[in-house]
């Protein structure tokens, strides 16, 4: 099978070369573009399957260069910066960007977020109904089971946990889920969602006091763990 290659978007020398060797080591093919032109003209000609991108480029800001490259790229966009702002992050996310890590960022941290993001966007032939030993998710049936037995769930926590689900790995903002969720209107009712969240833990958490399946993403959203939490 033929390795996944990467594009990182840095303009700092020392970063590049710190990723493209932790990449190359683990067996991803590697392409660097020092700048938000020369990265745009990557993209464009590689298309690689998954690009890390800076937001703090010299010629152009890395939140523009996101949306621009969200005009046609469909794949996973993972930022790295040393931006830490709720309001950056959330920005970033709500553009289409994957999953944000700051610098400095554990490179162990940042191969498991790469994984994750090139599962989720690989295809999959089977995709229902699917199990990591402790809950079983049917897309088609629309059914949830916990160690086998079937969970009632409301319509609307159907919605949002396959929501989740169809993004794992992924963090989703407050705004996305109350959009995708309830309806535009709804984007600023966060009480809905918090309420919602506590509801699902305590029907499918085997802790939910230590949620292993969803979690949040301090001010920003929250992030669905399914076959690597066990």
């Amino acid at each position: 099978m033929k390795a996944a290659e990467i594009l990182v978007i840095d303009d700092e020398a020392q970063i590049r070369k710190l990723l493209e060797i932790t990449l190359q080591t683990n067996e991803f093919r590697v392409k660097l573009a020092e700048s938000a032109k020369t990265g745009l003209a990557e993209a464009k000609n590689c298309n690689p399957d998954l690009i890390l991108l800076d937001l703090g480029l010299p010629d152009e800001s890395g939140q523009i260069v996101l949306k621009k490259l969200r005009e046609w790229y469909t794949k996973p966009i993972l930022i790295l910066s040393v931006q830490s702002s709720e309001e950056e992050i959330v920005k970033a996310l709500d553009s289409g960007a994957n999953d944000y890590l700051i610098k400095p960022f554990r490179t162990g941290e940042l191969l498991a977020r790469i994984r994750t993001s090139l599962r989720g966007f690989a295809p999959h032939i089977v995709v229902s109904p699917v199990s990591n030993g402790v809950l079983e998710i049917d897309t088609v049936l629309r059914q949830v089971k916990k160690n086998n037995d079937i969970i009632k769930l409301t319509a609307t926590e159907y919605d949002l946990l396959a929501l989740l689900y169809k993004n794992e790995g992924r963090v989703l903002t407050h705004q996305n889920l109350l959009k995708e969720v309830w309806g535009p209107g709804y984007i600023n009712q966060s009480q809905y969602l918090r309420v919602f969240i506590a509801q699902l833990r305590k029907k499918i958490e085997p802790d939910p006091n230590n949620p292993v399946f969803i979690h949040t993403e301090s001010g920003v959203g929250y992030r669905f763990v399914f076959q690597d939490n066990l």
